[in-house]
C-alpha cells in the first residue's frame, strides 16, 4: 500500500501545481505518468519494486508547418 500512497502523493503534487498529466501502462511492471509542460514532456515510471525512472523529452524550440507531416510519415512509417 505504501507504493500506492507514493503514486497518489506524486499525482497530488502535480495537480497542486496545475501540471497536466495522464496515466498509462506500457510495461507490465510499472505505471507511467506522462507529464506535459511547456517545451518538455516527461515519462515518469513507477516500478513494482519501488524504483522510479524518469525520461525527459526537451524541445529544441523549432516550430514546423504542415509540410513536416510528410517528413514524419516518411521517416517513421513501416
Amino acid at each position: 500500500m505504501e507504493r500506492l500512497h507514493e503514486l497518489n502523493d506524486l499525482l497530488n503534487k502535480l495537480e497542486e501545481r496545475h501540471i497536466f498529466y495522464r496515466l498509462s501502462k506500457i510495461r507490465s511492471e510499472s505505471i507511467m505518468i506522462e507529464v506535459a509542460v511547456p517545451g518538455q514532456r516527461w515519462e515518469i515510471e513507477m516500478m513494482e519494486d519501488g524504483t522510479i525512472e524518469i525520461e525527459k523529452f526537451i524541445s529544441d524550440g523549432d516550430i514546423y508547418d504542415e509540410k513536416e507531416l510528410d517528413v514524419l510519415f516518411r521517416d517513421f512509417s513501416d
